[in-house]
């Protein structure tokens, strides 16, 4: 499954980027003048379109090449689980200035009225 993030390929992001992008775009028109708003219709049916067209042509094959047994060995073992505990006691730390600066924050008296 070379190409895949999160088990999923370029295609997905690829579609998701498309239909973002579409319901930004409809958002902004929605508040343009009377005939820029009809132009949503068009730009929702040219991103069905283009969907369509994505998903009913794959370039992928439908049989997957026969896999190779790959054994996976994870090098950076040690190394990661360093990088996450100086990563803990640093978030850890700063949670603990942000507090302390929170609850030590002076609260200064109101001015009384002097007449």
């Amino acid at each position: 499954m070379a190409g895949t993030v999160l088990g999923v390929g370029a295609g997905v992001f690829i579609l998701a980027l498309l239909w973002v992008s579409v319901l930004l775009l409809c958002v902004l028109l929605s508040r343009a003048s009377r005939m820029a708003r009809f132009s949503v219709i068009f730009i929702l049916l040219g991103a069905l379109i283009i969907t369509s067209v994505l998903l009913l042509f794959p370039r992928a094959s439908e049989f997957p090449a026969p896999e190779v047994e790959v054994k996976i060995v994870d090098a950076f073992f040690i190394g990661r689980y360093v990088l996450l505990a100086f990563l803990s006691a640093v978030f850890l730390g700063g949670l603990f200035l942000v507090l302390t600066h929170h609850v030590l924050q002076p609260i200064y008296a109101k001015p009384l009225r002097s007449y």
